[in-house]
């Protein structure tokens, strides 16, 4: 430290001695959470597909003599190539590491990995067939496809559908608990817990619905997409049919009309929607934690855990605020690889390139939020007392049920009252009143006595319609 200058400026002087330290919290405060990504979504996940890829490009040539070669690949041979891919680790990745110092490129360094590996097994007589008729494009478009597709169907969607599968049984659980509705934050016609929570879990099953539909698109077509250097080299070989069968055997499916780069279109409408599966989530966060701070639910301490640093009583709802930051970087990343993913210049640029390294980044956020917020419904409870006396608080809601019964009975020829919005307008409007005083004026009424009769007996906690009721659509939505 410099005395001196902390006198001045007020800063220190800081030795660099902390060596190097993740900047991303991802990889640091938060890597246990989400660090099952790292094996798709990493720089080093992506090298393992792109190994994957020139190794099964590789045998899909040797054994279909696609160029007539007469390469031929026994099963022990086949085995060893793909355990290039299987046993891919640290020392591998250093190894390529080296390479692409000297290479100055990603894509040519796998290949020239790949080369070394064959040297090593004794069958330099392949190295032509590694990256043969191939752009960097046709490599990497596949290997994002796969470590994507594995990403979210390995990783995202199995914890995306436990957070739901939770919130369901919290609708079940909930499903005849009334409470009052706050529309514009003002009471209003009550429904039940269990009903409003319904409501997240048929959105976010959608979305579910949605990504798990998404086509994960793969092009293998050359430089410019249209096989030319294939054609020359290979005249008598129907290429889009080779690269069709090479494609859709990795489980991706083939677009045969690209530029050098596939169009990401495929991306683009991922991405949308778990951006889309974000915010809906965002939105639960939200009313969860206005639902706390009414005290609908009480938190359940986490033992050892501190809300305040100078106020001991608190219990903060930290999972959903965290969960809402998460979900905003989130989509943010998100939405911004969908723009930007839909768009190149002509036949070929790299804005792509760099975009796509933050996949892992806006996937990742999303993780962390959905782990925050299946942690933080697991650390709460329905407070039914405060719910009644909320209720119970606000007898004004009936006077939705008294002007429609009301309007019910003109239509029967039981009433002549006219105008009965505005009667009970002029009885409730911005007034709290109590039961005695709503059942005398129920008592007073034109209408008939069974109309009476149902309205006597009605009350703010038995005022929710169909809403339990509602809930039980859950599992029709689900079949």
């Amino acid at each position: 430290m410099d005395k001196t200058n902390v006198e001045k400026t007020g800063q220190y002087r800081y030795v660099s001695n902390l060596g190097f330290q993740p900047l991303s919290p991802l990889d640091g405060r938060y890597r246990a959470q989400v660090q099952e990504l790292g094996e798709h979504l990493s720089e080093a996940g992506l090298n393992r597909a792109r190994i994957l890829v020139e190794v099964e490009w590789l045998i899909h040539l040797a054994e279909r003599n696609v160029l007539g070669s007469n390469s031929e690949i026994d099963p022990v041979l086949k085995n060893q190539l793909r355990a290039i891919v299987s046993e891919f680790g640290v020392d591998d990745i250093s190894a390529l590491a080296a390479i692409e110092a000297e290479t100055r490129h990603d894509v040519k360094a796998v290949e020239y990995f790949i080369r070394q590996k064959l040297h090593d097994l004794g069958r330099d007589d392949l190295a032509e067939l590694v990256h043969f008729g191939c752009t960097s494009e046709d490599i990497n478009n596949l290997s994002y496809g796969l470590t994507i597709r594995d990403a979210i169907t390995t990783v995202w969607l199995p914890r995306a559908e436990k957070l739901v599968e939770k919130l369901s049984e919290l609708a079940t659980k909930y499903a005849a608990d009334s409470m009052l509705s706050r529309t514009h934050g003002q009471p209003a016609t009550p429904t039940t817990m269990g009903k409003e929570l319904a409501v997240f879990v048929y959105r976010l099953r959608r979305q579910l619905t949605r990504i798990s539909a998404v086509e994960y698109l793969g092009k293998f077509s050359g430089a410019t997409g249209t096989w030319s250097a294939q054609v020359v080299a290979s005249p008598e070989t129907d290429w889009v049919s080779e690269s069709k069968l090479f494609v859709e055997g990795l489980g991706l499916t083939f677009n045969p009309l690209t530029t050098q780069i596939e169009s990401h279109d495929w991306q683009a409408e991922l991405y949308s929607a778990i951006s889309h599966f974000n915010r809906i989530l965002h939105n639960l966060c939200t009313d969860i934690w206005t639902y706390i701070s009414l005290n609908y639910f009480k938190q359940i301490p986490v033992a050892g855990a501190t809300g305040s640093s100078t106020m001991p009583h608190k219990v903060n709802p930290i999972k959903f605020e965290n969960a809402e930051a998460n979900l905003e970087m989130s989509s943010a990343v998100l939405d911004s690889l969908s723009a930007t993913l839909v768009t190149t210049r002509l036949q070929r640029d790299l804005t792509d390139s760099s975009s796509q390294r933050n996949v892992g980044l806006g996937i990742g956020h999303s993780l962390l939020a959905i782990d925050n917020v299946t942690k933080g419904l697991g650390e709460i409870e329905l407070n039914q007392i405060a719910l009644e006396a909320d209720l119970l608080e606000n007898w004004e809601v009936l006077a939705e049920a008294i002007q429609t019964v009301i309007r019910a009975e003109i239509a029967r020829g039981n009433s002549q009252i006219s105008d009965p919005y505005q009667l009970l307008k002029e009885l409730t409007r911005g007034k709290r009143i109590s039961s005695d005083a709503l059942l005398s004026f129920v008592a007073e009424l034109d209408i008939s006595q069974e109309a009476k009769d149902r309205l006597v007996a009605l009350k703010p906690t038995t005022y929710s319609g169909l809403a339990s009721d509602l809930v039980k659509l859950l599992d029709s939505q689900n079949q």
